[in-house]
């Protein structure tokens, strides 16, 4: 293998710079990136900036596409570390690794979990490391039904919806019953409101004890879902 070029290696530090610098204003200005001033703090003309990343659009991306890697990667980790067959125990080590992650990240996740940005439409790319969350905890339901220790529900969904679940689930997650993953989907996202509500502050001075709160919260949805006990 070739080793990297001396500057391949110059230009590699300095997109690593850039995004340092960039979090750092994302962590006191939130999404609203200015490349002037990323290069003002790097003490570069602003030109020049343009040579690595061409818009701030692509600044964005990079930036978005990191956070959701090392999201992935916490969530992915956490569960690996769990039994297999203790279903309930991987559903709270997730859903824990994720709370983590963004109480150690808050301005990665309002980038990735906030607001909009205005003006800014994410790519295709950023799709496949978005979907990685998502795609562990139901690789616990998926895990459970194969196992013959999760039933799936009798829920009587709206046509429609078990339509649109069907397709969702031929595309990523074969033979997941409909109705089972449509709790699992009401897990996700009620896992990623409790998050928000307290990484943005609706819960200040309401839930002292938040961590026992959230492992009471995340026990709903593991009970929502039918998900046993080890």
């Amino acid at each position: 293998m070739v080793a990297p070029s001396l500057r391949a290696r110059v230009r590699a530090g300095m997109i690593e710079e850039i995004k340092a610098v960039a979090r750092r204003h994302l962590a006191t200005d939130g999404a609203n990136l200015s490349l002037r001033a990323v290069a003002r703090d790097m003490g570069m003309v602003s030109s020049a900036i343009y040579r690595y990343f061409p818009s701030r659009d692509d600044l964005l991306t990079a930036l978005i596409l990191e956070a959701y890697e090392s999201l992935g990667d916490a969530v992915e980790a956490a569960d690996a570390g769990v039994d297999r067959a203790d279903l309930r125990g991987r559903w709270h080590a997730v859903c824990r690794a994720a709370r983590t992650w963004a109480l150690d990240h808050p301005a990665e996740y309002a980038l990735l979990y906030g607001s909009p940005v205005p003006g800014y439409a994410a790519p295709q790319d950023t799709v496949a490391p978005a979907s990685r969350p998502p795609l562990t905890l139901v690789g616990i339901l998926r895990d459970g039904v194969a196992a013959g220790r999760l039933d799936p529900p009798d829920d009587d969904l709206p046509e429609p919806v078990r339509a649109d679940l069907a397709e969702l689930a031929a595309a990523f997650f074969p033979g997941l019953p409909e109705p089972l993953l449509a709790r699992g989907m009401a897990g996700w996202t009620q896992l990623f409101g409790l998050i928000s509500f307290e990484l943005f502050g609706r819960t200040n001075g309401m839930l002292p004890h938040r961590d026992e709160y959230f492992d009471h919260q995340t026990g709903l949805m593991a009970d929502l879902i039918g998900l046993p006990a080890a």
